[in-house]
């Protein structure tokens, strides 16, 4: 099995041989909860992508770990670079979207408020709800052994990803009604992919004229009709494994 990973503030400074101390909410994660011993191996990040692996040398009191590092691994930065444009599903299908994309590998998850998206994010709610989404990204990259979590980037209206869209190496939305399956779309070898998966409603003919013009192409997934909160995860697999990243 392997090692376990838990979140630091930095690993600035962090050189194999010197001892890090893990401690307030992850070390009492770390010791509380996981229960580790001195001898167990651990993997701490910055969830930027640096690493430090190393064993356990003590559990002092319930919630501090001190570390003995061997080994600085990293996670370069993707290529190609996917980000997903996700409509807000209603009810917490938003964060399982979240966390079986972060799972997956996705890069980026933008939050999108669709014409035809029956939750709306507004003032604390809004907070509140991009919070918990932050949140299940980093959990889920901790359950995923990564050591570069995907960004959680700020909700965007129409027009904003429609920007997006238009910086974009490869500009797909997702669609049912698509004349192309993604499968066999001709994606780039670097730079970035942008993915939109849109409400449960659907994407309205108006968004769809502002994401043509931006320069995305409508795609089909294949013939089954997947939830808002599935079609990102099985669009990223597609990506992933077409683009080499899971060779």
């Amino acid at each position: 099995m392997t090692a376990p990973v838990f979140v630091v503030g930095s690993l600035d400074g962090v050189r194999p041989g010197t001892t890090v101390t893990l401690d307030g909410p992850e070390g009492r994660h770390a010791v509380s909860v996981r229960r580790l011993t001195p001898g167990e191996e651990v993997v701490l990040t910055d969830g930027r992508g640096s690493g430090a692996s190393g064993t356990v040398l003590a559990a002092e009191g319930r919630d501090r770990l001190v570390v003995e590092v061997a080994a600085l691994p990293a996670e370069p930065e993707p290529v190609p670079r996917i980000t997903v444009v996700q409509a807000l599903p209603k009810g917490d299908r938003g964060e399982l979207a979240v966390e079986t994309m972060t799972e997956t590998g996705v890069d980026a998850v933008v939050p999108w408020a669709a014409a035809r998206c029956i939750t709306q994010w507004r003032g604390d709610r809004g907070a509140k709800s991009l919070a918990k989404w932050r949140s299940t990204a980093r959990e889920a990259g901790k359950q995923a052994r990564r050591l570069r979590f995907p960004e959680i980037a700020e909700a965007a209206t129409t027009r904003q990803v429609a920007a997006l869209l238009a910086q974009a190496d490869f500009a797909a939305v997702l669609h049912e009604e698509g004349a192309e399956p993604l499968a066999t779309a001709a994606l780039p070898a670097e730079g970035s992919i942008v993915l939109v998966v849109g409400p449960e409603g659907g994407v309205s003919p108006e968004e769809s004229a502002v994401f043509a013009q931006a320069g995305a192409r409508p795609y089909r997934l294949g013939r089954s009709v997947l939830r808002t909160s599935t079609a990102g995860t099985a669009a990223v697999a597609l990506l992933l494994g077409r683009t080499g990243r899971w060779s």
